[in-house]
């Protein structure tokens, strides 16, 4: 396991990681502190539980992790991992249609980065028999319990919800799920070839 101040890439990650998850939750929960919070929290407890159970099975590791108290970066996902959640929470939109092309734009950035960072950094590494698909399966199962559980705690006026309007062709939120769906769909394929490739 890595130090956390060794000055490699991984500590400014982290660092710039932390940082803007703690700007991003306090805009949040400023919100309502209680009833964000409440879900941060909750966020932060199954995210750190699920990626506990994953380590002590061996689907992955984390060689590196900014200010190790365990052996799972529990900092990083109590910030990170719970901003994400009360983030998406917040703006979801209203119809489970729309909330699944929202999430997917969300999860398929997030699965982006840690294809990135697993590829190109120390802050985690795939053991077993785990791969990118069982991640992004992974993601989508938090994700879609997070929003169920939010909307049982967050009610309907403290939420932000993206308009119907955005998803329409030629609002700007169409061209973000798009721009993310083309991008990501060929970065699988590519990350896919290069898997076979390896074998």
């Amino acid at each position: 396991m890595g130090y956390s101040f060794d000055g490699s890439k991984e500590m400014y990650i982290s660092i710039l990681s932390l940082a803007g998850a703690l700007a991003g939750s306090y805009y949040t929960m400023r919100v309502d502190w209680k009833r964000y919070g409440l879900l941060y929290l909750i966020a932060g407890l199954i995210g750190n539980a699920l990626c506990y159970l994953f380590v002590a099975v061996d689907f992955y590791s984390f060689p590196y992790i900014f200010l190790p108290v365990m052996k799972i970066p529990l900092v990083a996902i109590l910030t990170a991992f719970s901003f994400y959640v009360v983030f998406g929470v917040r703006y979801s939109p209203v119809s489970w249609v729309h909330k699944i092309m929202f999430y997917g734009v969300l999860i398929n950035t997030g699965v982006f980065i840690e294809t990135v960072l697993q590829n190109t950094t120390r802050l985690i590494h795939y053991d077993f028999e785990w791969d990118l698909w069982d991640s992004y399966t992974t993601w989508w199962a938090f994700f879609i319990l997070m929003e169920w559980l939010g909307g049982k705690i967050i009610p309907q006026h403290l939420r932000a919800p993206l308009s119907t309007e955005s998803f329409r062709f030629d609002n700007w939120f169409w061209f973000v799920i798009h721009l993310v769906a083309v991008f990501t769909i060929f970065l699988a394929g590519l990350y896919l070839g290069l898997q076979i490739e390896r074998k």
